[in-house]
């Protein structure tokens, strides 16, 4: 068995690692995929964690039970200095083991299920339509970020949860501080500032025995009854709002440059609209914008793949690895938008699989339906080396700050 005194501080590699190109792993990640399925790197802090870069063994440890993604936990990895931060330390969902975790998934299923996502097609049009005719009336050049990217998911999120319109770009740049803070001082005000706008939307919901959306329902229903806190509410919305809009911004932005950048690619999704759900999904595997398909702390020993991984070693699974693994993928690193299945860790996996998903492959479809054929001759204003990359030392969201276009 291969275990953690196998492999010395000396030897593992930094992480996070930053990326040269938007839409290609770190340059150091080469040496790391021919280093076996799982490896060890070396946090900010000199602490050295698991790396699971397998997508067989990823998926095999991300439901294994005796994984915890409790981030309260002493011993579980903080991956960066704003990590430490209270605000990004207990959170509903992605932070929490079972039977909490378990309480708060089917209270919010309903509101996330395939059915009830499909039914959100025709005002997901609509808020394109809308950004798009913005960035027409404006004429170009535009920035796709804020113009498209960043107002789809946000403006989503908001309707979905209550969030009056009209909010929307405070919590934008809350969010966009909190996700972009390098320091925890930094996250837990931004965190607090959002916090504090949520705490008092669901008190005058709770209060007034109405409101629109999830936190509505929530607010007047589930905490009134006393099935959920106003806090626990407060911190589900927090959640949903930050992780709801952040990723799939960056799915747009970066997936719109890999696209530009594989005319041929391009090509073949806009000659079939059928086929987009199937380029969403490799834009997904070949993105993978999170870098992380997750990270947890062992409560146990557990033997997998010849390596021991003791109890209290951190553990992070490398999604953008996992997602290239040559015993799935043939030809990994070649983005083929006619590929099949979703064999890719883009919302992780397990019970703590992203809850949104589904509401994500649809806002995903329509905006790349959409966008070429409103400006079929979009294009970047700016080569791909002079973008500024953002993200790219968190380990965390992956991104652009702005994706100057014209047509």
């Amino acid at each position: 068995m291969h275990t953690p005194a196998d492999t010395s501080a000396a030897k593992a590699p930094a992480f996070p690692q930053p990326r040269t190109c938007p839409y290609e792993p770190p340059p150091g990640y080469d040496k790391l995929r021919g280093a076996g399925p799982l490896t060890k790197v070396r946090l900010f802090d000199g602490r050295e964690v698991w790396f699971v870069t397998g997508y067989t063994e990823a998926r095999e440890l991300l439901t294994d039970a005796r994984l915890s993604a409790d981030r309260t936990r002493p011993d579980y990895p903080v991956l960066a200095p704003r990590f430490a931060a209270a605000v990004a330390r207990k959170l509903p969902l992605i932070a929490m083991d079972p039977p909490v975790h378990d309480v708060h998934r089917r209270l919010l299923n309903p509101d996330f299920s395939l059915k009830r996502s499909r039914t959100w097609r025709a005002d997901v049009q609509r808020i394109v339509d809308e950004c798009l005719d913005r960035m027409e009336a404006k004429g170009p050049p535009a920035d796709l970020v804020p113009d498209l990217a960043v107002s789809v998911p946000s403006r989503v999120i908001a309707l979905l949860l209550g969030v009056p319109d009209e909010d929307v770009p405070s919590f934008q740049d809350a969010s966009r501080r909190l996700m972009q803070a390098t320091e925890a001082e930094s996250s837990q005000a931004a965190g607090a500032e959002l916090t504090r706008y949520l705490d008092q939307l669901a008190t005058a919901m709770r209060e007034s025995g109405d409101g629109p959306g999830l936190m509505g329902r929530l607010a007047t229903h589930e905490v009134a009854e006393g099935t959920l806190s106003h806090e626990e509410l407060v911190q589900i919305a927090l959640v949903l709002l930050v992780a709801g809009h952040e990723t799939t911004a960056s799915v747009i932005s970066l997936g719109t440059v890999l696209l530009l950048e594989h005319p041929e690619q391009l090509a073949r999704m806009r000659s079939d609209l059928d086929a987009v759900p199937a380029a969403v999904e490799e834009l997904l595997r070949m993105l993978q914008v999170t870098d992380l398909a997750g990270a947890r702390v062992a409560a146990e020993d557990i033997d997998i793949a010849g390596y021991t991984i003791r109890a209290g070693d951190g553990v992070l699974f490398s999604g953008t690895l996992a997602n290239r693994d040559t015993r799935v993928h043939e030809e990994p690193d070649t983005f083929d938008v006619g590929r099949s299945g979703r064999s890719h860790l883009a919302f992780g996996y397990g019970i703590h699989q992203c809850i949104g998903q589904n509401l994500a492959r649809l806002e995903l479809d329509v905006v790349f339906s959409t966008l070429w054929r409103r400006l079929p001759g979009l294009r970047l204003a700016l080569p791909v080396s002079e973008l500024a990359l953002r993200g790219t030392g968190t380990g965390t969201v992956q991104g652009v700050n702005s994706l100057p276009v014209t047509w």
